[in-house]
């Protein structure tokens, strides 16, 4: 002891009561150290000084008394670290401090001590009875033993306390009893009983937990009291025998207002008895048990909480009924009330958020609290969100617990033969898999907000991750050996609980700023690791499942071979966690099958359907196996044995076709080898031919025929299918037989009927027969460039004025034929015209009665313009009689009628659609997903088909140029938008289900088996779901989109997204405000490609950034403006950035692929200069759309300093003030070839551009532009192409230089009707000058103006 006292001496004053408080915890007791410095700071043991914050004052005092050896350091405990003192050394302590008059340890059956006597901490030991009724924990004691007027801190329950809960105790026994036995004249029912259980469980939760200072305590806990009594008083005033029962309410709310009272004398937060922990234990478990069932049902979260309160305190009272000895578990008991007490908080705010939002509601309103809770508003739909948050962080910190119970369970417990700890392991087999997956996806989400991609080590620990929740997602299904299950739950739990560890040790680190070299070595096992496992999973931990193989559901097989190509490529490079665990095997599957496919692109059609039937049956066994393991749907099985079994049937099959390679006959081009193998033959429906319409055109055609050059000319007609080309012309089959058909042509120009022999060159013949004569020849439905050339060849170029007509739905091939003339797009029927032709099919000559005029002409209007459909319904009314309520009855089955001949109608379109390449065919059914007569913007266009997937990259063109290309192969029109007709929609939406491309469902469809799921999906939500109902799964999804009715909150709270884990493209509706929870759900899908929400958020996440993948990003938020942090601008694949916020960028950003950012603000916060955002680091960005906000409106002349980048093509600036600097500025930007200005002020409203000159820009938009006088240079828009004024009502005219644009080819005009003369002043000089070419001059709409 002198040894000790003369190291104590030595110690600082300000350290002496420091190093004495430790004798306060048992001898041989690890102290948390977190914990620890708590108390000291409580005890007011530990002072902030000028240069030291508390934290750092503390830290200091330990490092102390460790370096004196007083103290010393000890094992962890979960992830807190802990210290001790010496047997001796506490011995010392304790008797200094009872010396002292600082601290001492008492017994409740000890003499009481006189006030002046007490020390001013004290801890008493209770040696109280517990009673257990109706699943309630109370103890009480017989007196008061000590009064401690001069305490200034108290441990435990104090025996006040005791009493308090003793009489409670007793009260709640007897009126429990009363009702659960039917002792009252009034029938109670069972819900009654379990509220009153309920608020006195939480009653004596929170007495035991009042040292925390929680808020508003006595409020709270004064109005839990009188629920209580409010619900026992209309009992006791119905009872018979109510003298007795009243006695028993008066007692019981006295005792209840004690113990509520008392907190104040109870300000200890020492280590608790075990009959305290189990007490408090058991009723957490309760008050969560609530919030998982009736409050938050089907929130996982919650769920995941009470089993953790559940295993937790359960196998606390292993420990105190001594099924476990006490020395197993000493290290980790503080962490049973450390998790107990952050418990205890979280529902504590949950209590204090419902009453913030019950007071909103009417007080008299006796309808139940839960059903009052769903009429909360919108701010409170916030607060749930919030506390799902903050709940998520609970289970970061309480997991580890659950850990330290399962190691112990496995190292020490796993033997015994109590059957108590036998029932405890089975429920911990049950409940554990489901926590530690929820616990590793909440990890996952904190890492990646936490610690930076590019962090050493951070790859690993995600990807032991992945490999970990495969095992978990599948571990409650049966093909896990049973009696092995233990034990790898066992090994599951301690690498969670080693991966717990190297997280929180990384983010310390990063956090001070040290290197992470040493985690990350450690984090290089999990590798080695990954693997031992994978071989134990397979020869020890589950079951060989049956052999089985794939059948290909789908029709198309070259179709799905393309997608699975671009699937198979995407996967490889993004670079995803989940993809590092099989990524040498999808490179496996991905070269192997593009040997395969290569065979057969090249090979006579019909040959070898068997193995290309096999072929594909293993392609989509393939694509089905690795999408199940990514997703974690029965990924277990798929990554052990499915896929390797599955790569070497790839690879028997690759070796068969590397074996044909040599024996088979080459193809020129691909082969589509499901494609019909005769022609599919078109019939007219009419009866005799009826033309209507196409005045213009037929003159149009006159004319080319009769004039124009004398050389040889082709006249092309381009159109869709059933538009009416054929019309003008005569078939040529798909599989046409060249000789035949040259026969055929050659008998008629020769006006014979005669069938040439065999040897004869009828191509020669041919030629000859038309040399030196002019000549017409018609060609119809030819479908590709090496058929016309093939027919052409015997067609003389002389100087005769000759002319083909060739027809073709492919626009390639006409332009690919055309010699002088323009090909002619085929227009639709209008509505008059619609109506013309169905009148003289119905009718014949006579005229269609007055009765049935308007109904005819609604059917008409129906028809959409395609004279096929105007026949089939033509078809259909002939036969019938010429009533009202017959053609009416036309109208209400308009789309029944026309799918009567469905066959004819499809295979006119299918025709076309066969003959598209692979590439093409997703794009153009992917225009089933959206509804029906609407447009879909050529920009959104590119957007999706790249999200989706459907853009091939190359190495010479970018994507941006690729999907031109597709673009122009598909759409025959330079329209911003583009729509596809209802039967080709119809065609379309038929076909995409048929492949499992696409599919529209409502949220009452009844959910998909994953199997069969599309990988596109529109969810058409309806606000009368029923939130009960099951679910899509839809984990193997692609693509997302939902609209309809706004969703409910009862939806929206189990809304959950993290399961989509293939997941490309999702766009929800903007009425839909994504939370914090969904969003970082969202954040974790790192396969999204294209991103569209609505929010309310400050800023973005920082785990935005795991979003690697992202090339679109859609973000409209309301409330405030969005802050983009620096992080986003890691994602260096983001090509598209909308919304509405203001930017910061760094000048180091990689964001390399960036082309557009829309709908930015720029704001003003300086009287200086206004701030515009830095972008000329971007160097690839080629629209910019920013809108400014103001604060000042009259202040116009503030200079910008504006920082473009020199790329930029297209830019549009929304209620900027402009001087003629900054348009200056503006026009020399050397690439610009679009310049829209909204709202703008202009300074001084005059714009004299002077020497400033445009050098690409082809179009100009000013719209309610503030300018009055416009001085235009004769350069000033060299290349100018397109001027549209709106609403600019403030200038005079429109410069007359326009005219001298040669280039100009249209003004628009709207809402500006003092420019009309000077547009056509600009027009006639304009086409006097370039000899009669047309500049145009429209209005809205793009109606001319002039004729």
């Amino acid at each position: 002891m002198k040894v000790i006292e003369l190291s104590y001496d030595h110690l600082p004053n300000r350290l002496k009561p420091c190093f004495l408080y430790l004798a306060r915890f048992p001898k041989d007791s690890p102290m948390i150290i977190l914990a620890l410095k708590d108390f000291w700071r409580a005890e007011g043991l530990v002072e902030q000084t000028e240069t030291n914050s508390v934290e750092e004052v503390m830290k200091v005092y330990l490092d102390n008394l460790i370096s004196s050896s007083l103290v010393f350091l000890f094992n962890e405990i979960g992830d807190h670290p802990t210290c001790r003192l010496h047997d001796l050394v506490h011995d010392f302590c304790l008797m200094k401090a009872r010396k002292e008059k600082l601290f001492d340890r008492i017994s409740s059956s000890a003499p009481p001590s006189s006030s002046d006597l007490m020390p001013r901490i004290v801890t008493i030991d209770c040696n109280s009875e517990f009673f257990l009724l109706n699943n309630f924990v109370l103890f009480g004691s017989n007196k008061i033993r000590h009064s401690g007027k001069h305490y200034w801190n108290i441990t435990s329950q104090l025996s006040y306390f005791v009493v308090s809960f003793s009489a409670l105790r007793k009260d709640v026994a007897n009126v429990l009893e009363r009702l659960k036995n039917g002792e009252d004249q009034k029938a109670v029912d069972v819900d009654l009983i379990e509220k009153l259980k309920l608020k006195l469980s939480f009653i004596c939760t929170y007495v035991q937990l009042s040292y925390s200072d929680l808020e508003q305590f006595e409020d709270i806990m004064t109005r839990k009291r009188q629920e209580v009594e409010n619900l026992l008083q209309p009992i006791l005033d119905d009872d018979g025998n109510n003298v007795g029962c009243k006695y028993v309410l008066t007692s019981l709310a006295s005792n209840m207002d004690d113990c509520i009272s008392s907190h104040h004398r109870s300000k200890s937060d020492a280590t608790m008895k075990d009959e305290q922990l189990d007490f408090l234990l058991l009723n957490l478990y309760h008050l969560s048990k609530h919030h998982a069932e009736k409050m938050f049902p089907r929130v996982i979260q919650y769920e995941v909480l009470q089993n953790i309160c559940g295993n937790v305190r359960d196998f606390h009272g292993l420990i105190v009924h001594g099924c476990i000895k006490h020395e197993m578990i000493e290290n980790v008991l503080p962490l049973f009330q450390l998790m107990a007490e952050r418990v205890g908080h979280f529902l504590w705010e949950d209590q204090t958020d419902e009453d913030s939002q019950l007071s909103k509601l009417d007080e008299n309103d006796q309808t139940d609290e839960n059903a009052q809770l769903s009429e909360l508003d919108e701010d409170d739909q916030n607060d749930r969100d919030s506390r799902l948050f903050k709940l998520a962080h609970l289970l970061l910190k309480i997991v580890p617990t659950e850990l330290e119970v399962m190691h112990i369970c496995y190292t020490n417990l796993k033997a015994s033969t109590s059957a108590e700890i036998g029932c405890f392991i089975k429920k911990l087999l049950e409940t554990s898999p489901y926590i530690l997956q929820e616990y590793l996806i909440h990890l996952q989400e904190h890492m990646v907000t936490v610690i930076t991609l590019s962090t050493s080590g951070a790859r690993n620990i995600h990807v032991m991750m992945e490999f970990l929740l495969i095992i978990l997602s599948d571990m409650p299904k049966d093909f896990i050996h049973h009696d092995k299950l233990f034990d790898l739950l066992a090994r599951v739990g301690a690498l969670t609980r080693e991966i717990s560890t190297l997280v929180r040790d990384l983010e310390e680190k990063l956090r001070n700023k040290e290197s992470t070299d040493e985690t990350n070595r450690a984090t290089l096992k999990f590798l080695e690791h990954i693997e031992l496992l994978k071989e134990d999973l397979k020869h020890v931990y589950l079951k060989v499942p049956d052999s089985s193989q794939s059948c290909f559901p789908m029709s198309d097989g070259p179709l799905f071979m393309h997608l699975l190509q671009r699937h198979l490529d995407d996967l490889l490079d993004s670079n995803a966690y989940s993809i590092a665990l099989i990524k040498e095997e999808i490179g496996l599957v991905k070269e192997d099958l593009e040997f395969i496919r290569s065979f057969f692109a090249n090979i006579e059609q019909g040959l070898y359907k068997d193995l290309w039937a096999r072929v594909l049956d293993v392609a989509y066994e393939a694509k089905e196996v690795i999408d199940s393991i990514i997703v974690r749907d029965n990924g277990l099985l798929h990554l052990i044995f499915s896929l390797p079994i599955t790569i070497k049937r790839i690879k028997l099959i690759k070796e068969e076709v590397s074996d044909l390679h040599e024996k088979i006959p080459k193809k020129r081009g691909p082969v589509v080898v499901n494609s019909p193998k005769k022609p599919v033959q078109r019939k007219s429906l009419t009866i005799g031919k009826i033309i209507v319409g196409f005045e213009e055109e037929t003159n149009w055609i006159m004319r080319k025929l009769t004039s124009g050059p004398a050389d040889l000319d082709v006249i092309s007609i381009t159109g869709m299918p059933g538009s009416g080309k054929t019309n003008f012309g005569v078939q040529i089959d798909q599989e046409y037989d060249e000789k035949k058909l040259l026969d055929k042509i050659f008998n008629q120009v020769s006006d014979s009927d005669s069938t040439l022999s065999e040897n004869i060159d009828v191509a020669d013949k041919l030629r000859k027969q038309l040399f030196g004569k002019r000549y017409l020849i018609v060609l119809d439905d030819v479908w590709d460039t090496t058929t016309w050339d093939e027919l052409t060849i015997p067609f003389p170029e002389v100087k005769k004025g000759s002319r083909i007509i060739l027809t073709t739905r492919e626009k390639e091939v006409a332009l690919h034929g055309k010699l002088y003339t323009a090909p002619l797009n085929l227009r639709l029927l209008r509505p008059e015209e619609s109506w013309e032709l169905l009148e003289k099919r119905a009718f014949g000559n006579k005229s269609c009665p007055n009765e049935l005029l308007d109904v005819g002409k609604e059917i008409a209007e129906n028809c959409k313009g395609l004279p096929l459909v105007v026949d089939l319904i033509a078809g259909v009314i002939v036969g019938r009689e010429k009533k009202k309520s017959v053609w009416l009855d036309v109208v209400n089955n308009l789309h029944s009628f026309i799918f009567k001949n469905e066959v004819e109608v499809m295979k006119v379109i299918e025709i076309s659609y066969d003959h598209l390449p692979d590439h093409l065919k997703p794009c153009l059914l992917h225009f089933s997903s959206k509804p029906k007569d609407s447009a879909t913007t050529i920009y959104e266009l590119k957007a999706v088909w790249i999200a989706e997937g459907f853009v091939e990259k190359t190495e010479m063109k970018s994507m941006e140029e690729v999907v031109k290309i597709y673009l122009d192969d598909l759409i025959s029109s330079d329209e911003p938008s583009c729509q596809v007709h209802d039967l080709v929609h119809d065609f379309c939406l038929i076909k995409a289900r048929e492949e499992k491309l696409f599919e529209w469902i409502s949220s009452s469809t009844p959910s998909f088996s994953s199997d069969l799921m599309p990988r596109i999906v529109t969810i058409h939500y309806k606000s009368e779901f029923d939130s009960n109902k099951k679910r899509h799964s839809g984990k193997h999804l692609y693509s997302l989109t939902i609209d309809g009715d706004k969703l409910t909150d009862s939806v929206s709270e189990t809304f959950h997204l993290r399961h989509l884990r293939l997941l490309r493209a999702l766009e929800l509706p903007t009425f839909f405000m994504v939370k914090d929870t969904l969003l970082n759900e969202i954040c974790m899908l790192n396969h999204l490609r294209f991103l569209y929400i609505g929010t309310e958020i400050k800023s973005l996440p920082l785990s935005l950034s795991n979003l690697w993948n992202l090339e679109i990003l859609v973000v409209y938020n309301e409330g405030s403006t969005l802050v983009l942090l620096p992080r986003i601008w890691d994602l260096v694949k983001l090509r598209v950035i909308t919304m509405n916020g203001s930017i910061l960028i760094a000048e180091d950003t990689k964001l390399e692929n960036l082309r557009c950012l829309h709908k930015l603000e720029s704001l003003d916060y300086s009287t200086e200069q206004y701030w515009f955002p830095k972008l000329d680091c971007l160097t690839e960005l080629e629209e910019l759309e920013v809108g400014f906000i103001r604060s000042n409106t009259n202040d116009t002349n503030r200079p910008w300093d504006f920082h473009f980048p020199s790329s930029l093509k297209k830019l549009w600036l929304l209620d900027f003030p402009l001087t003629s600097d900054s348009l200056s500025t503006i026009a020399r930007l050397p690439n610009l070839e679009v310049l829209s200005l909204y709202r703008t002020i202009i300074h001084g409203e005059e714009w004299n551009m002077g020497e400033d000159t445009f050098e690409n820009l082809k179009c100009l938009k000013l719209h309610q532009v503030t300018l009055s006088k416009w001085e235009v240079g004769e350069e000033s828009f060299p290349a100018l192409e397109k001027l549209k004024l709106e609403g600019c009502s403030d200038l005079e005219e429109i410069p007359p230089s326009f005219g001298d644009i040669y280039s100009l080819k249209i003004i628009t005009l709207v809402e500006s009707p003092q420019l009309e003369d000077s547009a056509m002043k600009i027009k006639e000089y304009a086409e006097d000058m370039r000899g009669g070419e047309e500049l145009q001059v429209v209005g809205r709409n793009n109606i001319p103006l002039f004729k």
